[in-house]
């Protein structure tokens, strides 16, 4: 588990991974997710310092299938129809913010389109509102990088938004790979043995970083890997949404174990 400490595994249940006990709890985390996603809770759990309680707000996908742009699009309007009903829900544990767990509609617009789908989900819940799209900025700003490399599970309508995106963003694309998975489920069954060449690839680019996107990819636990092993950032878009969360949460631990990220700033 990221961000545990093993080495007294023997000696008896350790307090880190306890329930809390009360006044333990730090700080509470709203996240909005598609019903079909089976990757953001877990990743952000495995990665999130003691104290930090994260809750769901599930959005109804009844189409999973992204085998065309067509398909696509219809599944980025069931994910937008259903955050209301998700964030209503979701709302009632009073949390301190929102983290929006899912990748695509955050990026269509550019960054005024990201802050416009920020504002919008923060006067809803009456709290602020982090997307992936403005926490892979903020990620990358805080790592020292303009030339970028990007790994998606995408197709290509959502490519283009998300290349428009990083570009109105202020940095340079170096090289771009997408897995073009078929449904939002076959995004989750994506194996080590298709990400980890694709990442090499793109690392000989020689960007300052790579930065995933799509929240239902396993790859946070993945890409600390790949990082020790190319020696460059490898940014996964759900280790940086939940460090955006933290740090403007004022929650400043440093998480060792999940990469440059969160133990460095």
């Amino acid at each position: 588990m990221i961000g545990v400490d093993e080495r007294n595994s023997s000696t008896g249940p350790r307090s880190d991974v306890l329930p809390l006990r009360i006044g333990e709890q730090r700080a509470r985390l709203a996240v909005l997710v598609p019903s079909t996603n089976t990757v953001v809770e877990a990743e952000y759990i495995a990665m999130a310092p003691r104290g930090v309680t994260l809750h769901s707000g599930r959005m109804m996908v009844p189409a999973p299938s992204v085998a065309s742009d067509d398909d696509t699009t219809r599944l980025l309007a069931d994910v937008r129809e259903g955050v209301p009903t998700a964030l209503r829900s979701v709302m009632t544990c009073r949390p301190d913010r929102v983290l929006l767990g899912m990748s695509a509609p955050t990026f269509y617009g550019g960054v005024a389109g990201a802050e416009a789908y920020e504002a919008d989900i923060a006067q809803r819940a009456g709290v602020p509102a982090i997307a992936g799209s403005t926490a892979c900025t903020l990620a990358l700003r805080a790592l020292g990088a303009r030339r970028i490399a990007v790994l998606s599970p995408y197709r290509p309508v959502n490519d283009r938004q998300v290349r428009a995106y990083f570009t109105d963003a202020g940095f340079e694309i170096a090289d771009y790979h997408t897995l073009l998975c078929t449904s939002a489920h076959q995004i989750a069954e994506v194996g080590e043995e298709a990400i980890a060449p694709a990442v090499a690839r793109l690392a000989q680019a020689r960007p300052d970083a790579i930065v995933q996107v799509g929240t239902n990819l396993w790859f946070a636990a993945l890409a600390v890997e790949l990082e020790s092993r190319l020696d460059i950032p490898v940014v996964a878009i759900n280790t940086a949404t939940l460090w955006a969360g933290l740090r403007a949460t004022g929650i400043t631990d440093r998480v060792e174990g999940a990469g440059r990220l969160l133990a460095e700033h």
